[in-house]
């Protein structure tokens, strides 16, 4: 017998609030004992106690009764457990729930091209650089082109987009198979993660989309280090191109290392952690090319960079926007949310409003938005 939705649904968003039953009851106006047997199912709860319960939780009611969709094959791993997984998978198939109600609604799919790639894969070394490379063709991007708009490149191309803000430097971003209604990529837009930071992340999951598919299962949760060195070295690759990069590398020949790797890094558009990954197996010096990136670092500037640092970092808009030729770095920032918003699940919930296929409600309820935000934004649709 399937457990009653409601007691599923308060459990794991009490637990990624971080609450307590105590605390939750006591914030609702409930006895412990009385939120205790509606979360284990003992007792059928009023209307009014659920709604108490998601005021507190700062989420509609709906989302307390509704059954959730199980994902199964997903690859969502993080370096430490966290206690928001399960309502980040839930957060995860409603989009991709909506996401796929409106494409059918409009029977307008976009044709998922690089699932030959698998298959061309002939080599067992530097997999994921060989498949960056086919992945460049398939975008039909040249040896030089610079990747201005991973959202748009890869939406053009049959994969999914979408976001999340957690609060976590643990956890950047998951990638979701076809049987789960991909593929899909969701990146982790916190604040405190770097632009570039972004950019790698739906970079990487692509890489694992190509390369890993028999990882794709919600039950396993442990990183694999040579399928995570793989999806970084696709990551790397896909953004800078071997013959470019090694072309740009090349002509900063006379500067001192951290001064190479920043104009590498500014050139590309990408973390200095990206341009590392590049340089990593190519590098022949004492030590690994980190650690003495990190040492003559902190000897410039008197500390070494932390986890969330990005010297040079682009401005918000970069995630999305192309560069005009003569725009500069500006100083460190990160995205607002409108900055990594799904512009084709936008333009499928637009299309579904202006046609009568859907309601403004449901328009709303599919972009995340209040009814008055929806509302201006219908007002200010142009053609």
């Amino acid at each position: 017998m399937a457990e009653n939705p409601i007691a599923l649904n308060l459990r794991r968003l009490r637990k990624a609030k971080d609450f307590s039953q105590e605390r939750l009851a006591e914030k609702s106006g409930l006895s412990r004992a009385a939120y205790r047997n509606i979360e284990t199912g003992k007792s059928e709860p009023r209307v009014s106690s659920l709604q108490a319960i998601a005021t507190v939780l700062e989420v509609p009611i709906e989302q307390l009764v509704a059954p959730v969709r199980a994902l199964q094959a997903v690859r969502f791993r993080s370096n430490k457990r966290m206690r928001s997984r399960e309502q980040i998978l839930v957060d995860v198939g409603r989009w991709l729930s909506d996401f796929g109600d409106m494409e059918r609604i409009l029977d307008d799919r976009v044709e998922y091209k690089l699932d030959d790639i698998r298959t061309r894969l002939k080599v067992r070394k530097n997999r994921g650089e060989v498949a960056a490379a086919l992945a460049r063709e398939a975008f039909g991007l040249d040896t030089e082109e610079p990747v201005r708009d991973i959202c748009g490149l890869l939406e053009s191309s049959g994969v999914k987009v979408g976001s999340r803000s957690v609060a976590s430097h643990d956890f950047f971003g998951l990638s979701a198979a076809a049987k789960d209604g991909g593929p899909a990529v969701v990146v982790n837009t916190w604040d405190r993660i770097s632009v570039e930071r972004l950019i790698f992340t739906a970079a990487h999951e692509l890489g694992h989309l190509i390369l890993h598919l028999s990882d794709y299962d919600v039950a396993h949760t442990n990183e694999e280090k040579e399928h995570e060195s793989e999806a970084n070295a696709f990551a790397a690759a896909f953004l800078m191109p071997d013959e470019s990069f090694q072309k740009e590398w090349d002509e900063t020949y006379g500067l001192a290392l951290v001064d190479r790797v920043l104009k590498v890094k500014r050139i590309f558009r990408v973390s200095y952690r990206t341009v590392l990954h590049r340089l990593a197996s190519r590098y022949r010096g004492p030590g690994n090319i980190w650690a003495r990136f990190q040492m003559d670092y902190k000897r410039r500037h008197g500390r070494t960079l932390l986890r969330d640092d990005e010297p040079d970092a682009l401005a918000q808009d970069a995630f999305r926007a192309s560069f005009p030729e003569n725009s500069s770095a500006g100083e460190p920032d990160h995205l607002s949310p409108v900055d990594f918003t799904q512009d084709r699940l936008s333009k499928l919930v637009r299309q579904a409003v202006e046609q009568e296929k859907i309601s403004l409600g449901r328009g709303a309820e599919v972009l995340g938005l209040s009814l008055q935000d929806m509302r201006d934004l219908t007002a200010s649709w142009v053609g």
